[in-house]
């Protein structure tokens, strides 16, 4: 018996990583969404990042944007468009949609680490997110959850 449990726990673990979503593909999501936008211009690629249902979603892994006063532009899981959140705090107290804008404007690009409502969890748990300036004004990102 406790062989069998060792390999249920086994194969669980494994379709658990195996499901798991990296920091290079979450870095690749958003260069492909980089690239998009190029082709047809800021305002009609963060239309398309607000889509569930486009080549920007995979489980979850996603793109969304905001623009440098907080307010997100584009979300494509949650109700967030239009909603100012600059100042929203996660539970460790990261303030993290201001830290996505202060990288983009210092570095460009780069990871910024916070905690974020896990889809299966259902609690606050740590991600990154690779996140990138567009436009003047808008930066987008995707992050992976560091399980």
């Amino acid at each position: 018996m406790s062989k069998l449990f060792k390999l249920g726990a086994s194969i669980l673990l494994c379709a658990t990583f195996a499901n798991a979503n990296t920091q290079d593909e979450a870095k690749a999501l958003v260069m492909k969404g980089v690239d998009f936008c190029k082709k047809v211009g800021v305002a009609a690629c963060v239309e398309e990042f607000n889509k569930p249902e486009s080549e920007f979603v995979n489980g979850d892994l996603y793109i969304w944007a905001n623009d440098f006063d907080g307010i997100i532009t584009a979300h494509p899981k949650k109700p967030l468009k239009g909603k100012n959140l600059y100042r929203y705090k996660d539970k460790a107290g990261n303030q993290l949609f201001k830290e996505f804008i202060d990288k983009v404007k210092a570095d460009g690009s780069g990871w910024v680490d916070y905690v974020w409502d896990h889809p299966t969890k259902g609690e606050q748990t740590p991600k990154t997110s690779f996140v990138i300036g567009i436009g003047e004004n808008q930066l987008i990102g995707a992050g992976v959850y560091k399980e």
